[in-house]
């Protein structure tokens, strides 16, 4: 790597080079590092070109980073977020204020800790009940977090996301693929829970309740839960007063309108649509999915609603996806704000020796700063909105995503740094104004202190039983669970993953040899896995589990841990052999389409589940790990 191109890179925080899968180090090649400068508006296409932007002037920064109790030692006045005036040097109170052209982020040092509580990892259109409509809903989440707890003393859900996806045809299955991130997916609306439901003629409310799909379907049909609840919600908007939005609900709802007319992806739209100072719309078709997200935060507010009621200690947490769809409403709406041509993934490594290509495109760090990091604010703050927590898919992004430059591989990448004080500071700060506690994705190949930092924040870590390893050990041995980290939220499994029943028959191992998944003998594979299990049902013996039944032995294990929070899902509970998502494919297997083998109204009497959540409520009552109820 030439000395100045490797300068420039720093200056910029690309990386060019990087540490592998295997702590390796990993040169990045000089071309792929001129590329991804240049979706940073830098040009490193000629040595002379290096040369002037090295010598360009550097802007001073736009975001300034402090903690509670900081004294900010400058002189001028600060114009404080409620409108008030600060003379400096000084400490700030908590919250985004303003220097001159710069902007002061002040959050609390640390969160509160959390309490002590187990709980339900849902995927929820897996969930089905009389009066869902072919997959689960807002008011099914409202159902599980008063039964859980009152039935099964569960204090936490984690659920799947819920953000929006693009109203056209055929729907996004991907929870992580949203159009959106800053609002909801009215795929989830309970539409016998709307106001106007209930207040139309008789004859309506039959033509509307006509129109529910079966829900005895051997995999959930988002198309024809769609169509039907369009059919029905058009039906109901014809009762409804019309009221044109306002600020960003306005620019979202203007997407899905274009998006009705042309298509889900901007970029394909005609010239003069692609550009929402230019587009056009129809003012009655904007009020309408203005109202449709009227209504989804009105079921989601309460659902987190029954969640308190019924006194879960934690509550319900959202999870947050780590991008949106590079076409969607998001980067239509805030597309300075992206690097529209990128695409992020993952360096090559044992499970994927391509790499992996996500298809997501990345904030810009640059952009992020100059705009007070309002964009990642916004997105933050939308999803707690209606929550009592947030977890934070592959969260190691807030401090570098491995950028895919237009029309490479996903091997012919690199990292692209981010600024983790500014953005955990938005993330301490929102969750502080909620009460919300925040959790980390951090699982795979993740440096040290990415973890560290979630802990110092009172921030939660994850923890999974198949993960936890001794790596710096000969052969890797388990961790027994009573020294896992305490701020974490455990589990056994998780959507990417095997299902408890799906490991102990190795039903991962069948499906991607099925599936032509492997490069080497499939027999190894199985060898492989039946020696995970063994390495299982060894520590099984050591920590005094009884195996006569395994899945419920499992959990037992996992009330061991440490960790304040343990969840599992009710697949692994009732034994389901099928995880919900199998990375690295799309059609070839029924992702974010698996049913609850039962309804949900049977779920809190199966004696399954009410087997597993007496072992993990038992485990509860043992020494806190953390604090009592907030």
């Amino acid at each position: 790597m030439d000395e100045e191109l490797a300068a420039l890179a720093e200056a910029h925080g690309v990386a060019t080079h990087y540490e592998d899968a295997n702590q390796r180090r990993a040169d990045v090649d000089p071309d792929v590092v001129v590329a991804v400068l240049a979706q940073l508006d830098v040009d490193a296409s000629t040595p002379e070109a290096v040369r002037r932007a090295l010598a360009a002037p550097k802007s001073p920064p736009r975001t300034v980073v402090l903690r509670e109790g900081d004294v900010l030692e400058e002189s001028g006045t600060v114009e404080l977020e409620d409108g008030g005036t600060v003379e400096l040097p000084a400490a700030l109170p908590p919250g985004y204020h303003r220097l001159g052209e710069r902007t002061v982020i002040v959050a609390p040092r640390k969160l509160p800790p959390v309490p002590r509580s187990w709980g339900w990892m849902l995927q929820l259109y897996a969930m089905r009940s009389a009066e869902s409509w072919g997959m689960g809903d807002y008011a099914d989440l409202a159902t599980l977090a008063r039964r859980s707890a009152a039935e099964l003393g569960a204090g936490v859900l984690l659920v799947n996301p819920v953000q929006a996806v693009s109203p056209t045809l055929p729907v996004e299955r991907s929870p992580y693929s949203p159009s959106s991130r800053r609002f909801a997916n009215p795929l989830y609306l309970r539409i016998s829970d709307i106001p106007a439901y209930r207040e139309v003629d008789a004859a309506t409310r039959a033509e509307i309740d006509a129109l529910r799909p079966p829900d005895d379907t051997d995999l959930i049909d988002y198309d024809a839960v769609w169509t039907a609840k369009a059919t029905a919600l058009e039906l109901l908007w014809r009762h409804v007063e019309h009221r044109q939005p306002e600020g960003e609900l306005l620019g979202f709802a203007r997407f899905c309108a274009l998006a009705e007319a042309h298509g889900p992806d901007w970029r394909e739209w005609p010239p003069e649509q692609r550009d929402p100072a230019t587009a056009t719309t129809d003012p009655e078709r904007v009020a309408f999915h203005a109202w449709l997200q009227e209504l989804c935060e009105r079921q989601l507010a309460a659902a987190r609603q029954a969640a308190r009621d019924a006194g879960m200690p934690v509550g319900i947490v959202h999870d947050l996806p780590v991008g949106v769809h590079p076409g969607g409403a998001d980067t239509w709406a805030v597309r300075d704000a992206f690097a529209a041509d990128v695409t992020v993934g993952a360096p090559p490594d044992a499970f994927s020796r391509m790499g992996q290509d996500w298809r997501l495109p990345p904030w810009r760090p640059d952009k992020l700063a100059e705009q007070g990091y309002e964009p990642f604010r916004a997105v933050v703050r939308s999803v707690l909105r209606h929550a009592d927590g947030i977890r934070i898919d592959h969260v190691a992004g807030l401090w570098r995503l491995w950028w895919i430059p237009p029309g490479e591989p996903p091997k012919r990448g690199t990292y692209v740094h981010y600024d983790p004080d500014a953005m955990l500071a938005v993330l301490t700060l929102e969750a502080h104004r909620a009460g919300a506690v925040v959790v980390g994705e951090d699982l795979g190949t993740v440096e040290p202190k990415v973890t560290e930092a979630l802990h110092e924040h009172g921030m939660l870590s994850s923890a999974v039983l198949w993960f936890q390893r001794e790596y710096d050990l000969p052969d890797h041995p388990l961790i027994p669970p009573e020294k896992w980290t305490s701020s974490a939220m455990a589990s056994i499994s998780t959507h990417d993953l095997p299902t408890v029943a799906g490991f102990l028959a190795a039903e991962h191992v069948r499906v991607r040899a099925e599936l032509g998944q492997f490069d080497g003998p499939v027999d190894g594979e199985y060898r492989a896995a039946e020696r995970e299990r063994a390495e299982l049902l060894e520590l099984l013996k050591q920590e005094g589990v009884p195996a006569d039944d395994l899945v419920t032995a499992f959990h037992s294990l996992l009330a061991k841990a440490r960790s304040v929070l343990v969840l599992t899902s009710p697949q692994d509970a009732l034994g389901e052999v099928r995880q919900p998502n199998l990375p690295g494919t799309t059609d070839q297997y029924p992702n974010w389409r698996i049913p609850l083998p039962v309804a949900l109204a049977d779920l809190f009497g199966d004696p399954r589940v009410r087997r597993v959540a007496a072992a993990l409520a038992a485990g509860r009552t043992g020494p806190a790990g953390g604090s009592g109820p907030r």
